[in-house]
């Protein structure tokens, strides 16, 4: 079974997953850094279309396959959508061996208590029956945790590992996001928090589905260690979070069974005016860089 390949391949296989899944905030921020400035579009319509070219643009390069890439997190649009006359996600699986996932929250509630809990998503089930039936294989959640406060960090979680029962009851696996801001005033206790937090809510979950769990590349190399090796988590997977794609790198490599989950760092250096050529040399040596840091440990 497709699916059975799927979950092999995220469990097991050496490589990482990229992130493709700026949402309407952060999109003009992303097509500026790949050279399309505010004035080239007009509408909200011609910005997803632009930014629709990009991410096919990059999944179509001969450089992002499933040796390296083994999984891509899409954004609504980018699923919903084609790249070369097929739906995106059958074509990043049939077509790369990427394993396709997607992101469901719907944005951010104001900060409370030192964190920033996801906003009500009543469509959700909708949404992920549809992902679904396009041969999605997981999605992605994100919370953002800025202050080390012990109420804040366990309502993030609380509330992650809700969505992720929801997920689990459509087939699907819940990549489990609570971002600790780089820019954290206490960013090392903020995440020594949050790692006691998982495993409580890991053992405490009902079922025998799995989860993935994508955080903020930590102050204390392999901090999360354990977490991966716990019964209930498929795998770890770190966000760049604003790091350097050098310094992102870097800090990967010192995180034994944690691999990468970029975005800024995946996409730096693109640009909308190179040739084909150009664009494929550029986002190939990025791909060998976070391919590296992923699987070879220090």
């Amino acid at each position: 079974m497709s699916n059975d390949r799927m979950k092999s391949q995220i469990s097991e296989k050496g490589g990482f997953i990229a992130a493709l899944d700026q949402s309407g905030g952060s999109t003009p921020g992303a097509l500026k850094a790949y050279g399309i400035p505010e004035t080239a579009y007009s509408s909200e319509e011609d910005m997803f279309r632009l930014i629709h070219d990009m991410r096919v643009r990059i999944i179509t390069a001969p450089s992002f396959s499933g040796e390296k890439v083994i999984g891509a997190i899409l954004f609504e649009r980018t699923m919903d959508g084609l790249a070369n006359g097929k739906p995106v996600p059958a074509y990043l699986w049939e077509e790369r061996g990427v394993v396709p996932f997607l992101k469901i929250d719907k944005g951010l509630e104001d900060e409370a208590d030192g964190v920033r809990l996801m906003k009500p998503n009543p469509g959700l089930d909708g949404l992920l029956e549809r992902a679904a039936k396009l041969g999605v294989y997981g999605t992605k959640e994100r919370s953002v945790i800025n202050l080390p406060n012990q109420e804040g960090i366990a309502a993030v979680v609380k509330q992650q590992f809700e969505i992720a029962h929801q997920v689990a009851s459509h087939g699907l696996v819940a990549i489990i996001e609570p971002e600790v801001l780089v820019k954290s005033p206490d960013k090392k206790g903020a995440e020594a928090i949050l790692h006691d937090e998982l495993l409580k809510a890991l053992n405490a979950m009902p079922g025998d589905y799995k989860v993935m769990l994508k955080v903020t590349i930590p102050e204390v190399a392999d901090l999360y260690e354990d977490v991966g090796r716990h019964p209930r988590v498929e795998r770890v997977v770190a966000l760049s979070g604003g790091y350097s794609l050098d310094e992102s790198c870097e800090r990967l490599k010192k995180n034994h069974g944690m691999i990468a989950s970029f975005s800024r760092a995946l996409l730096g250096g693109l640009q909308d005016g190179m040739s084909d050529a150009e664009f494929d040399g550029a986002l190939g040596k990025t791909i060998d860089r976070i391919y590296d840091a992923s699987v070879n440990k220090v």
